[in-house]
């Protein structure tokens, strides 16, 4: 099986694709990304589904999802269009199809598009452990085409679109039995629906492959891309769009930092040709959010030069074992004054807090507070630029400043070659900027310098990705010379998900891939909260998901709370620190059976304080145990104003009246030893 997914993960480079038409929106091969949203509203409420459909389009929404779980639901899109036509409002209407093939058929007569869900469509989940022999499973094979062969031949009949949506938590029980819960199960699922299609001709298809794990969809999209390489003959043939999103992801900073790292990291690589942020919020306030991840793609997509689309960089190796797994990076452990950095030691968060301050007990007293109304999280590190003969000066005074209040924090200090010596006496670790006019001999001298004083260096690697490769030789060539026996790499650029991954496989090249990494991002000036919590989670995302990046440091944010309580966020979004309670809740559509939004803040304002603790909070039973799955506890809706209540995997309790669900919900987390008490 191919490991490529990309024609260069050191390069962004759009995925190249065929154009697929849903009505008068094109996504894919030139197009834009095309933003998309679902509605929430009973799809039987005509007026209702129309009303926020003309909010969605006014906001920007390019084409609309609804939900079609049944016949008479599938037959009254036809009166849903017809309103809208009325209504003057042109947008692309998709049919949500789950469970129920002949809603399907009916839905193609008046929607642009039907997306189906390869693992619901003509099975019924029942967490069945079978084993099936080759004949077997090809007999299954055989029959759910079957089922599915009318929809294709309609869609192709009357020029509709259809969209192959995989979702780790709906997996039939066939594909769970032989590939597992992963992201190969998600493929296979699509892929053998993408058989029948292809048998019959028809090849107006895009596909998804949606999870609540940001790892798991990052790791899935690759993998689909790569089969289709294989299957049509290389990576440079244009092959099916991709929708892309991360469902479940919650509502607030949370479900934006996710939405953020799984669609941002893909993107960053060209992968995406239309998006859907799914929050647990009104839908009309998901399509800024992805427009605002859109905007952020496209603009790194036009800013790449040439030159570097057609000669990205050659490393000399890989930048990790596997793009389709999820493993750490291997590091050594360096300590520094407080708590060690690489390692097994985790992903450590340090604050970026620019020059030295000229006023450094009020500058220190106003840290202090500010880290105080953090919440529930610890800054471990700070960082100041020392650049010039009076920012050394006032370094003594500012570190003397943060011992009086009790910030017991490592401190690095960032300047140039030449500064080292005077910055000794109060940094835990120098930061030292290295750039092609560098000279070599000002590098040794600095190695030099901090080996003789005790001090690790992060050696700052500052240019474009062309230079990255060159600039890790230079910094490791003046280790080796000086004999440092403690060093980092952290680079500045203007594409810092592809310098770093370039860092990082030079340094494997050259027997140096135990080296930590500092993953560094700063806030731009002007750049509104939202703009920069997306452009944040997804530079620090797309690497930490990929297992680079043994620290995060964030700068340029006006609140020092702001950025640390970020950091953590973005950790805890890229599954690798849990520092408060994670909802997995999905974004609700016309199959919820209780208000999704409403019950989610009562949750979550109740269990919010459980750190460490996952909570699944789905609307219906669609995904809702499998997307879930590696939840500690979840809350279903099982019927109108019914809830089921789980364990891990396991219903524990069935068909609970709502009144009364979110406080056994709370018991069972005591009666399992997780509960605690606030404060």
């Amino acid at each position: 099986m191919s490991s490529e997914w990309v024609q260069s993960p050191y390069a962004p480079r759009r995925r190249p694709t065929r154009e697929v038409r849903v009505g008068s929106v094109g996504i894919g091969a030139g197009n834009p990304i095309r933003l998309q949203s679902m509605t929430t509203t009973d799809t039987m409420d005509t007026a209702g589904t129309c009303d926020q459909i003309e909010r969605l389009d006014a906001a920007g929404c390019e084409i609309a999802r609804v939900t079609a779980p049944s016949q008479r639901d599938a037959e009254n899109l036809a009166a849903i269009a017809a309103e809208l036509r009325r209504r003057g409002i042109a947008i692309p209407l998709v049919a949500d199809i789950h469970f129920t093939p002949k809603a399907a058929l009916i839905a193609a007569e008046h929607v642009e598009k039907v997306r189906i869900n390869p693992g619901n469509f003509a099975d019924k989940k029942k967490f069945a452990v079978l084993e099936y022999s080759d004949a077997a499973y090809a007999e299954e094979l055989e029959r759910v085409a079957e089922r599915f062969r009318p929809l294709v031949r309609r869609c192709r009949e009357l020029g509709r679109a259809l969209r192959i949506g995989t979702n780790h938590g709906s997996l039939s029980d066939r594909i769970m039995n032989r590939y597992g819960d992963t992201p190969r199960g998600m493929v296979e699922s699509a892929l053998e629906f993408l058989d029948v299609c292809e048998d019959e001709g028809f090849r107006e298809v895009v596909f998804s492959m949606k999870a609540s794990n940001t790892q798991v969809a990052i790791q899935a999209y690759r993998l689909l891309a790569a089969r289709l390489a294989e299957r049509a003959g290389g990576l440079a043939l244009a092959s099916y769009p991709f929708h892309v999103g991360v469902t479940e992801a919650g509502d607030g900073e949370d479900g934006r930092v996710k939405s953020a790292i799984g669609i941002g990291s893909l993107l960053a690589d060209g992968i995406g040709d239309t998006i859907r942020v799914s929050l647990t919020e009104d839908p009309v306030k998901e399509v800024p959010v992805a427009r605002g991840l859109a905007d952020l793609a496209e603009a790194g997509w036009a800013g790449v030069p040439p030159s570097l689309q057609s000669d990205p960089p050659q490393p000399g190796d890989v930048f990790v074992d596997d793009p389709f797994a999820h493993r750490r990076r291997s590091t050594r452990s360096i300590e520094s004054g407080g708590p060690g950095l690489g390692g097994a030691n985790a992903v450590r968060v340090e604050l970026d807090l620019g020059p030295v301050p000229h006023e450094p007990e009020r500058a220190v007293a106003e840290l202090a507070q500010s880290l105080a109304r953090a919440n529930g999280v610890e800054c471990e590190g700070l960082c100041v630029d020392a650049l010039d003969p009076g920012a050394v000066e006032q370094l003594p005074g500012f570190a003397k400043a943060l011992e009086g209040a009790g910030l017991k924090l490592p401190l690095a200090v960032r300047g140039e070659a030449g500064w080292v010596e005077p910055c000794l006496a109060v940094a835990s670790r120098l930061v030292v900027m290295v750039g092609a006019l560098v000279p070599d001999e000002s590098i040794v001298d600095a190695a030099q310098k901090a080996r003789s004083g005790g001090r690790p260096v992060e050696w700052e690697l500052r240019g474009g990705v062309h230079e990255m490769t060159e600039l890790v030789d230079r910094v490791l060539a003046a280790s080796a010379e000086a004999q440092l026996p403690e060093f980092l790499v952290s680079v500045d650029a203007a594409l810092p998900v592809h310098a770093v991954r370039v860092a990082a496989a030079r340094l494997r090249a050259r027997g140096a891939m135990d080296v930590p990494l500092v993953l560094r991002h700063q806030r731009e000036a002007g750049e509104s909260d939202e703009s920069a919590l997306l452009r944040a989670a997804m530079e620090l995302g797309a690497p930490l998901c990929d297992g680079l990046g043994d620290a995060v440091s964030l700068g340029g944010f006006e609140a020092p709370e702001q950025a640390v309580d970020l950091a953590y966020r973005i950790l805890q979004g890229a599954r690798l620190r849990t520092t408060w309670t994670e909802f997995i809740s999905c974004p609700s559509c016309g199959r919820t059976l209780f208000d999704l939004e409403e019950t989610t803040a009562r949750i979550k304002a109740r269990t919010q304080h459980l750190s460490g603790v996952k909570i699944g909070i789905m609307g219906c039973i669609v995904n809702g145990p499998g997307e879930m799955a590696d939840a500690d506890f979840g809350y279903v809706g099982s019927g109108p104003g019914l809830v089921n209540l789980y364990v891990g995997m396991e219903c524990v309790e069935r068909h609970i009246p709502e009144a009364k669900a979110e406080d056994r919900l709370v018991e069972l987390i005591r009666e399992h030893g997780r509960w605690v008490e606030v404060g």
